[in-house]
């Protein structure tokens, strides 16, 4: 008899550890795939923010904006001479700065001293158009009427010579636009270039600062048919290409680098720049260097990649606020739910084993003792449970990564080439048509799994063993030797 008893008994105890172990482990798998989607939807957000706006860096510092003086419009002006004779081609040129805003170059050495700072670097973003075309002048012919009705100008009645009447003038003109990055060849591993990877030639030497050298982007390469070694004018100087360079993902918000003193000469901003780029020693105290930067600097706008998250949308926006929020809080509850029934599970089989606990207590063993027996094994259900759970999240996750399925993410209504130190955007109506369509990204969702995660799921484990040890051990210290007693008789 006592046989059978100790069979069903630890028939009983499997079951009740096993659906235990599985209430905790769906759980916790439950939180490691979410955790791992929001560190995947996270990453691949980092990467549509480097990719619509160039972002390589913390944060950036730019100047902040101020209202347009009165009679000032920003655009760009230009003089051309319609000469007397048939058909002239003129060319013209006119470089401006971003959004005409700028910093004086010291500001650099003010940013880095900033307490949280590892580095900071200076970029001069500038916007060239280029006019190509002529002007046709109209030829002067004379018509002679011979009615007897008012004439035109300078005409009589009764007839004469007409005035002369000018045909075929006109003009016709090509309007080109693209950006240009000022880049400080002595630290290129923070800034505009940054984001790219010399493909053909090579890039910037340190001794480069005031070299008439150019790196241009692979796509405004290939468009204008520019190689390594061709030369090109911007306002009459001449630059020879040493390199092209390819951006790490989508297309590059800048066509042209250049050396920064090269680029503050063409721009006519000596000693100015439009963007500072920051590395905080630490990822996590971003906001808090923001926040000094913008107390200690006046005049000046932060910016950083948190900043410019509500600008993305699409499937990929869609997703990370449902990861975000409904699947953490699921997590939650499936979690709370799973800690539950196990401690009433572990409850329930301790009001079976009635004989067990009564007849140790009766043998001198104290409530003490008998709580710790009881947390033990639920603690070891929870470890069962939460390696049951990681083995579960983690097929999750790479099941996930395995799929990759494919998310969107659109540019907002704030976006464009000024955001983190993206290149400035052009002026023509195709170069805007070209940005517009380069404003939409696909991008493959994984869901990495770190240490921190696991951490987190070994911990919940343990948690749930001593939340359901607890109760049992609670209601396993309050029985008595008699209760045995009568569960023999």
């Amino acid at each position: 008899m006592f046989g059978i008893y100790l069979k069903r008994e630890l028939s009983r105890r499997k079951k009740a550890a096993l659906v235990i172990a599985l209430g905790l482990a769906l759980g916790i798998a439950l939180v490691i795939t979410v955790n791992s989607v929001s560190a995947g939807m996270q990453q691949a957000q980092d990467k549509v923010l480097k990719s619509l706006y160039g972002l390589g860096t913390d944060m950036t510092v730019t100047k902040a904006r101020t209202a347009p003086t009165s009679g000032s419009s920003g655009r760009p002006k230009f003089d051309f001479d319609a000469k007397s004779d048939s058909s002239t081609t003129q060319s013209s040129d006119r470089v401006m700065t971003q959004g005409g805003q700028s910093l004086k170059s010291s500001l650099v050495t003010e940013v880095a001293a900033q307490k949280g700072v590892a580095s900071a670097v200076g970029a001069l973003s500038l916007n060239v158009t280029k006019v190509n075309g002529s002007f046709t002048q109209g030829k002067a012919k004379s018509s002679t009427s011979n009615s007897g009705q008012q004439g035109g100008p300078g005409g009589q009645n009764g007839g004469g010579t007409g005035a002369p009447q000018v045909q075929g003038g006109g003009a016709s003109f090509d309007v080109n636009s693209y950006s240009v990055a000022g880049v400080d060849v002595t630290h290129q591993d923070l800034g505009p270039l940054a984001t790219s990877k010399i493909t053909t030639g090579k890039t910037f030497t340190a001794a480069q600062t005031s070299a008439k050298v150019a790196v241009l982007s692979k796509s405004y390469a290939k468009q204008n048919k520019y190689t390594v070694g061709k030369t090109f004018k911007i306002s009459g100087t001449k630059y020879t290409v040493i390199g092209i360079a390819t951006p790490d993902s989508s297309e590059s918000t800048t066509d042209v680098y250049l050396p920064l003193k090269q680029a503050q000469t063409l721009g006519d901003a000596k000693n100015q720049v439009t963007t500072i780029y920051v590395k905080a020693t630490d990822s996590k105290q971003i906001a808090t260097v923001k926040a000094a930067i913008q107390k200690n600097i006046s005049g000046t706008t932060v910016t950083t990649s948190a900043d410019l998250a509500d600008t993305v949308s699409g499937s990929l926006s869609t997703a990370s606020n449902l990861a975000t929020s409904v699947g953490k809080w699921l997590s939650v509850a499936v979690l709370i739910a799973a800690f539950l029934v196990a401690a009433l599970l572990t409850s329930s089989a301790v009001s079976r084993r009635v004989r067990e606990f009564g007849t140790l207590k009766a043998l001198g063993w104290p409530s003490r003792k008998v709580t710790r027996q009881v947390v033990g094994e639920s603690i070891v259900n929870g470890l069962l449970g939460g390696a049951l759970g990681i083995a579960l999240g983690l097929g999750a996750a790479c099941t996930v990564t395995a799929i990759s399925p494919k998310l969107t993410a659109e540019l907002g209504s704030t976006g464009g080439g000024g955001g983190m130190g993206g290149g400035p955007g052009g002026g023509g109506p195709g170069r805007q048509a070209a940005s517009a369509a380069k404003n939409t990204i696909d991008i493959a969702l994984t869901a990495p799994v770190s240490m921190t995660t696991i951490a987190l799921a070994a911990g919940l484990a343990i948690t749930g063993g001593l939340i359901a040890g607890a109760m049992g051990g609670w209601r396993a210290s309050r029985m008595r030797p008699a209760d045995a007693l009568r569960s023999v008789a």
